[in-house]
């Protein structure tokens, strides 16, 4: 379990200072992450990495010479936001563009996704590579739709090898793509991992059983099968790992050279690692694979979850020489790196929050703002209170973060609201203050998805006039349209549009058929209410749930509940606004 923390809401934040303060040689704090405290003497493309704390040394603590030029850091679990991630990309940027190159998590499509939009509008070159290396996560057919986990790190070295190196960012995009292409790992794990303030672990594994196939966020494994010995897991991983579909080299294994990355996952002891990984040397010799590079610690962890992974980078002469170049970071340091030619960090003058003037706003809208921040208030309130609940049900098949997640991310939007609602600012304003304060705060795919949300109904309800009931169906139908296209889930996906849509279409139909628009509110959250329940039946295919199948049958959406309950929160404090 993880022991030491003070509010939990306030673990990342604290982790992040502490690491800054016990890095500076390497890094510096920027708003959503850290970068490098110095430069090199002509500069370079620039590639940022990021993704959820609870995985160091990923990812902050790869940042340094000859490896990242930035992270951006998330909370526990959870993808770093649009604005963090945008954040650290400019701070980072030295005028050669910014490679993004993240795990390929729905969350962290969506948020650097956006990002890296944000930056190109810019004219600032920004480019993705995203890492997926995990076998057990998608068929070798489907490998674009494969997560990544610790391969991450090998992908992340020859980025940042290649960048030193001068390269222009196509090449470094090749080269980043061609490792990512030639990386294959497999997880297994012993027993799940306890977030901050957790009560329990977001899985547990039978005594004397091993689950395989496991992520890096606490999911459970695929399949559980008996304990093996060290030897028997070594012959497991090297078994899988050289299987006809994983062996990324056309002429199979025999001859060919690998890095080899025996990864802890929290809390095996190096002890046992080096065990198991000398019958992984002795099974990969027997096989003809030469070893060039053997490491074994941790390098992609999950808090303290018990676990192991593999990870083979199949090299060539290229991608060799660009793995041994120099890198000097807090977590991992080869060869030796020139300090004497990098100079310090250019840090750009902090913008004062809170000072950009506000549009105008009508009196009107400024009474509605005032009761959008009523409804966010109790919002936040009700989510505080369902959050252990929206936890459990989230750990069934993903990785246990829904309820925190939400919790940061309401109790950030009411904040954010009450703020700018004070200072003069209508409903749209009002709305958008609370979607990027959301989305900041909670990360991860709900935090992205509620951002879309609140922003589309906004732009319906505007600043300068009183909205209508039409006004409302407008904004709901825009979020439907615009969460279903930024997310890509449909009806039937077991995603928040299982009740978002029924939400959107039931309150249209009522309020066209001259129903009370108070009325029309509670029929429409009763509707999504029936429909978030309704998910337990169906299958998981978006997000991370999907790659455990029927483990999910039974239990409903957490994403569709906790929508549900929201829109019985408007229909108590705020159901009419015509």
């Amino acid at each position: 379990m993880t022991r030491l923390w003070n509010a939990p809401d306030d673990f990342p934040d604290e982790m992040l200072a502490g690491f800054t303060a016990a890095s500076g040689r390497w890094v510096r704090q920027v708003p959503g992450g850290v970068v490098r405290s110095t430069r090199d003497p002509r500069p370079t493309v620039s590639v940022v990495v990021g993704g959820g704390s609870g995985h160091y040394p990923a990812f902050a603590g790869l940042v340094g010479p000859g490896l990242a030029h930035g992270a951006a850091v998330g909370n526990p679990f959870s993808s770093p936001s649009a604005r963090q991630v945008e954040s650290v990309a400019r701070a980072a940027d030295q005028g050669r563009g910014v490679l993004l190159c993240y795990g390929n998590y729905a969350g962290d499509v969506l948020h650097f996704g956006e990002a890296e939009a944000a930056v190109r509008a810019d004219g600032i070159d920004c480019r993705t590579v995203r890492v997926t290396d995990d076998i057990f996560s998608a068929p070798a057919g489907r490998a674009e739709q494969r997560r990544g986990i610790a391969g991450d790190f090998t992908v992340f070295k020859v980025a940042g090898a290649a960048a030193a190196a001068g390269h222009e960012m196509d090449t470094v995009e090749a080269l980043a793509r061609r490792a990512n292409e030639r990386t294959r790992s497999m997880g297994v794990a012993f027993s799940g991992c306890r977030l901050p303030g957790a009560t329990e672990p977001l899985f547990t594994v039978p005594e004397g059983r091993m689950a395989i196939g496991l992520g890096i966020h606490g999911e459970p494994g695929i399949a559980e099968v008996d304990m093996p010995t060290a030897d028997g897991l070594a012959e497991l991983f090297v078994e899988r790992l050289l299987s006809a579909e994983e062996v990324p080299v056309p002429d199979g294994p025999r001859g060919a050279r690998v890095v080899a990355l025996l990864n802890g996952l929290g809390s095996v002891k190096y002890e046992e690692l080096y065990v198991v990984y000398r019958r992984v040397a002795e099974v990969l010799d027997a096989a003809g694979v030469t070893v060039a590079d053997p490491h074994v610690g941790e390098y992609c962890t999950s808090f303290d979850m018990a676990g192991v992974s593999l990870t083979l980078l199949w090299l060539d002469d290229e991608l060799e020489r660009l793995w041994s170049a120099p890198a000097d970071t807090p977590a991992f340091r080869t060869g030796s790196v020139d300090t004497s030619l990098l100079l310090p960090a250019q840090i750009a003058p902090d913008v004062e929050s809170g000072s950009e003037p506000l549009p105008e706003s009508s009196q009107v809208s400024r009474r509605l703002a005032a009761r959008i921040v009523t409804t966010l208030d109790a919002s936040h309130t009700a989510i505080d209170a369902a959050a252990e609940e929206l936890g459990r049900i989230d750990a069934v098949a993903g990785d246990g973060d829904h309820g925190v997640g939400m919790r940061r991310g309401t109790r950030a939007a009411a904040r954010a609201a009450t703020e700018v609602a004070a200072r003069g600012a209508g409903a749209l304003t009002t709305l958008h203050a609370a979607a990027d304060a959301w989305s900041d705060k909670a990360g991860g795919t709900s935090g992205a998805i509620w951002a879309v949300i609140l922003r589309a109904v906004g732009r319906e309800l505007g600043d300068d006039r009183e909205p209508t009931r039409e006004d409302l169906v407008r904004g709901l139908n825009r979020a439907v349209e615009e969460v279903t296209s930024y997310g890509k889930a449909a009806v039937g996906d077991k995603t928040l549009v299982d009740a978002l849509v029924p939400l959107a279409d039931t309150f249209a139909a009522a309020v066209e058929a001259g129903t009370d628009p108070t009325a029309a509110w509670s029929q429409a959250a009763a509707a999504a209410e029936t429909a978030a329940q309704a998910t337990a039946d169906l299958l998981p295919h978006r997000g991370r749930a999907r790659t455990h199948g029927e483990r999910s049958l039974g239990t409903p959406d957490p994403g569709a509940v906790s929508l549900a309950a929201l829109a019985r929160v408007v229909e108590q404090s705020f159901t009419t606004v015509g």
